[in-house]
């Protein structure tokens, strides 16, 4: 699962996370969102970082012993009335590291044990007004599903609602 990066200037090593890279994890979405959140770091891990891991994955992109990004998926059975697919919910690579392919291998690599898994198809959610990951995501090939996201805000038990 190794290979250079464009212009990186070395191996960009593509593998199973270990629970020594959280930590990293953790840092570089606390540089991209602004927001600490080591409670679902360590959850997330537990749930795709261990065990049994036949339909989901947590992979990180290591560069000279550095953790550079992440991608964290797992193929889901019939999600919304649709065949069996593969879903990314999170890709992040650290800004300093961009624009070294970084990011498409972890999608390479995620794509790839879904296709090992009979998977045909991926998907994934991202907010409107992330022109940055939606450029990333459309520059992979991928574009507009058949699916139209619906939300409602829940208001605590007893308040009125007009």
């Amino acid at each position: 699962m190794s290979a250079p990066g464009p212009g990186a200037g070395g191996l960009v090593r593509v593998r199973n996370v270990q629970a020594g890279d959280l930590q990293d994890v953790a840092a570089i979405d606390l540089e991209i969102t602004r927001l600490p959140k080591p409670g679902y770091w360590a959850g997330i891990y537990q749930r795709y970082g261990t065990g049994r891991r036949q339909q989901r994955f947590f992979l990180v992109a290591e560069a000279a012993g550095r953790i550079e990004g992440f991608v964290i998926g797992e193929v889901r059975d019939w999600e919304f009335g649709s065949p069996r697919c593969g879903w990314v919910f999170a890709i992040n690579v650290r800004p300093g590291a961009r624009l070294a392919g970084t990011g498409s291998r972890l999608l390479e690599a995620i794509c790839e044990g879904f296709r090992r898994l009979g998977v045909h198809k991926v998907r994934t959610m991202l907010a409107r007004d992330n022109q940055l990951i939606l450029s990333f995501f459309r520059s992979q090939g991928m574009m507009a599903a058949p699916f139209i996201p619906l939300e409602i805000d829940l208001e605590p038990a007893g308040a009125d609602r007009e």
